[in-house]
This record gives C-alpha cells, structure tokens and sequence, in this order.
C-alpha cells in the first residue's frame, strides 16, 4: 500500500528536510492573484496528503482536500478537523462541484503513472474549475531529470523517538520505481517496515498537451513554489485576457 505507514511520519520526514509548506503557499497564492479570473476563493487540493498545504493555504481560501490514501487522510482530518475531505482516485474522482483553484502538488501527479492517466487526472481536475478558475499542477520529475540507481537516506525525530528511511530509486522505463525501507525506534522498540511507489516521468509538452485537451488556457511558471517550474491551467470564462 501506497502511504500505508509511511503516513503517520511524512511531516516529520520531509519537514526534517527543509520543505517550507509555508512559503509554498504563500507563492501558490501569489500565482492564483495572477492567473486566476474567477473572483472566488473556494479551492480543493488533489493528493492532499497530510493536509499540510491546506494549514497555511486555509487562512486565504475555503479549503477542501482529496486523496487516495486513507492513512493521509486520517493524519489530515486529526490535524485540521473542520476541513472538508475527501477519499478519491485524481483521475475518476467526481464532488458535484466547482472550485476557482484546484491544486496538485509535490509531484504527486506522478503517481497516474501513464500519458493516458495524465490525461484523464488533468480532465477530471478541469472539470471541477470554475470558469476562470485556475489548476495549479507541479509536475513530478522528467525523465531526463531522473538518475537509476539514486539512493538517498532521510532521519527525523518525531514525539515517540526517532525514523530513518532509505531509498533507491530504479528506472524502466517512463516510470520511476521508488522502493524505501524505514527504521524506526520508538519506546515500543525497534521496527521496520517498506513501501514501493511508482511515479510516471512525463516530458512538458506531455503536460502542456494534456492541459490543452482539457479545454484550458496554458501557464508555464519557471519559479514555481519550490523552485521547481508549475504548471497552469486557467479555464476560460468569456472575458478579456
């Protein structure tokens, strides 16, 4: 399972090392006043995770979160209790509503693993904007970014001790095998365990074309929120430019 244990140490982990969430949404909102048109402040967050964006970005906007994983959720709902959230896949999901910001972050994209699921996460993300609304997509590595054969090595402290995870990361193709193995030491003992993800490696026009096929108008943002370029997508509402 894909954020199964993982779950309960994913802030502790990558806060550990350096992710500023706070900063990001701080410059997702700066990118929204830019390109958005609709005039509302209701936004949904796909592959919300912990809910961790949603702290910061829930001081501007109406906030609501969706994701596949039901551990994410649970360590989402117990940290922002009065946010809406919800379980779904990002390429079927269907909330019966609108929203002027629709958001995918930190690469989570990835996780369609195909063109075809890019595209239909992309459709089904549109489908959801308001007219003027603005998807806000930042992308998962290329694949002329990716190294087969990367290692890396992570170690945060959380309240009940200590978590180390390892990683490889293998290549086959258009997809990134990604297998950790963490260790953790707690007051219960020692233990492990290991998760796999899988992220597809996606060129920019694939990104770009599977916007564009989506009905909306395309962005491309060098800077993006984490020093990574975004992608933007606006949905056209009949007005100037």
């Amino acid at each position: 399972m894909v954020y199964g244990n993982f779950a309960r140490y994913y802030d502790a982990i990558y806060l550990a090392q350096g992710k500023d969430y706070e900063r990001e949404a701080c410059r997702l909102h700066r990118l929204v006043r830019r390109y958005g048109r609709s005039g509302g402040n209701r936004l949904l967050d796909v592959a919300c995770g912990t809910g961790e964006h949603l702290r910061y970005l829930r001081e501007v906007y109406r906030v609501e979160g969706l994701d596949a994983s039901e551990a994410m959720l649970a360590v989402a709902r117990e940290k922002l209790p009065d946010v809406p959230f919800h379980l779904g896949d990002m390429r079927t999901f269907d909330l019966g509503a609108f929203y002027d910001v629709v958001t995918c972050l930190f690469g989570s994209i990835g996780y369609v693993e195909t063109v075809e699921g890019l595209r239909q996460a992309v459709a089904t993300m549109a489908r959801h904007l308001a007219p003027g609304g603005v998807l806000v997509l930042e992308p998962w590595l290329g694949p002329e970014d990716i190294e087969d054969g990367r290692t890396h090595v992570a170690v945060a402290q959380t309240p009940e001790g200590h978590i180390v995870q390892v990683g490889v990361t293998r290549v086959h193709g258009r997809i990134s095998d990604i297998r950790f193995h963490f260790v953790v030491a707690d007051r219960e003992g020692i233990h492990s365990f290991e998760e796999r993800h899988r992220l597809g490696l996606f060129t920019r026009e694939e990104y770009e074309d599977a916007l564009r096929s989506a009905g909306l108008e395309v962005f491309y943002d060098e800077a993006g929120l984490a020093d990574r370029a975004v992608f933007l997508g606006r949905k056209p509402d009949g007005g100037p430019a």
